[in-house]
């Protein structure tokens, strides 16, 4: 193994090893473009056809991949996609990057793990690296994909080398992105672990943390998730307290953020959304059952992120109520529906639950964001319209996502009710009065 080992680290030194990405999506496609830039020859590989036509045609759809970097690694053959998984053949290095949702149940869909993992396993070959980048419940490397690969006839730690890297991708952050991000790795024997690390030394600028196996580095990633999440539950119990006791809670997490050690603020909202916070920790609650241990704080914290939605609905109901008007009949124009402000992305978006009650209770509703003119929810299709235009004849506005090009300042001089629900209006001067926040 150290042969093969030394072999692959060479490769990697000089750049000769050619990459290959699995899953061409918000983590895939970044990571993929910068390997690319960093010399290597990188193949990607997705199921979805349109999106290997867009990548092999240099048009991009991730918003943290510049435009004329695809199209130029595209041009100059440093990068390609294919939906031909025959091709994992050629690679040296495999880094599968695909999608881990909750099923009706809220219980680990990992199919897209497992397909992805068969695809890889009939082209394996001697001194490959295969590093699962999808976060997930501790245990899915050694348990699910070494298995898999095993399947090969090749051995993980002997004829190939296995290991996890948890992605850290936070759409929309301008300062840090996947190539300054650290990153950490564990594989299942050193000699993986070290293979895997210098691959990302090599592409990436931020620190490489090494851990001693890949469970250590699957609990890692939850951890970092479920510590969003409890302290997110946590804004949000204290938001619906304030707004019984006739407190601004925006004002008091200002206050605390004064202290500056043992405070760390997180913020209300109308729910959590991404691919990642609202998720992770319930594969922590699945895999601890198989421990005979109940995850009562983790499940607490999602239960009052998940009562967000109605809240803001219950809160926007009493409003109109104020202004002798039912919800039944009302009609709200809904501001934002990605998860999180100046990005494209839907997923699990809280906006989507509070579209789910407004109509549930008979309310009319317009939707504007302007980074998703048409989006699918329940297989309903809605469509975005120019808030400008209809404004004047809504009953509320409510604020679900804070999208910096939002002119907040002629939105409350036109509406006759905001409910703001992420204090994106806290430096409008005029008419605030009709401001009502979370």
């Amino acid at each position: 193994m150290s042969q093969l080992r030394d072999e692959l680290m060479l490769k990697l030194e000089n750049k000769a090893a050619k990459l290959g990405v699995v899953g061409l999506g918000y983590v895939g496609l970044p990571l993929a473009v910068e390997k690319a830039n960093a010399g290597y020859e990188v193949i990607g590989f997705d199921v979805q056809d349109q999106k290997v036509e867009m990548v092999n045609e240099g048009h991009n759809y991730i918003g943290d991949v510049v435009d004329e970097d695809l199209a130029a690694l595209v041009k100059s053959g440093k990068l390609k996609a294919t939906t031909d998984f025959s091709f994992v053949k050629d690679v040296d290095t495999v880094c599968i990057c695909v999608p881990t949702p909750l099923d009706k149940y809220k219980q680990p869909d990992i199919s897209y793990v497992v397909n992805s993992t068969k695809s890889v396993s009939k082209y394996l070959k001697r001194g490959m690296l295969v590093v699962l980048e999808s976060t997930t419940y501790p245990g899915t490397t050694e348990e699910v994909l070494k298995p898999i690969l095993e399947e090969s006839g090749l051995k993980c730690g002997e004829d190939f080398f296995l290991a996890f890297s948890p992605e850290r991708v936070d759409p929309g952050n301008k300062e840090f992105k996947t190539k300054n991000t650290p990153k950490v790795v564990g594989g299942c024997t050193p000699e993986c672990t070290e293979v895997a690390a210098k691959l990302y030394e090599n592409v990436l600028e931020g620190e490489i943390f090494k851990v001693s196996s890949p469970a250590v580095a699957e609990m890692e990633k939850i951890l970092e998730n479920t510590f969003r999440n409890i302290n997110i539950g946590l804004a949000n119990e204290m938001a619906i307290l304030c707004k019984r006791m006739g407190i601004d809670v925006w004002e008091v997490i200002e206050a605390a953020k004064t202290k500056p050690y043992g405070f760390m603020a997180f913020y209300p909202g109308p729910g959590l959304g991404g691919h990642c916070i609202p998720l992770d920790p319930f594969y922590l609650a699945w895999k601890a059952r198989e421990y005979d241990y109940h995850t009562k704080l983790i499940e607490t914290s999602g239960e009052i992120n998940d009562f967000m939605p109605e809240f803001v609905v219950d809160t926007a109901m009493k409003l109109l109520n104020g202004h002798k008007k039912a919800m039944n009949g009302a009609k709200v124009l809904l501001l934002g529906v990605a998860y999180k402000k100046d990005i494209d992305d839907p997923r699990e978006s809280p906006a989507l639950k509070v579209i789910e009650h407004l109509e549930k209770n008979g309310a009319e509703i317009v939707i504007n964001d302007p980074y998703i003119p048409e989006f699918k929810h329940n297989g309903k299709k809605y469509h975005t319209v120019d808030w400008k235009e209809v404004i004047d004849d809504t009953d509320i506005v409510i604020v679900t996502t804070d999208h910096s090009c939002y002119e907040y300042e002629e939105i409350v001089s036109r509406a006759k009710i905001v409910y703001d629900t992420r204090n994106a209006t806290k430096d409008v001067k005029n008419n605030r009065e009709k401001i009502h926040k979370l």
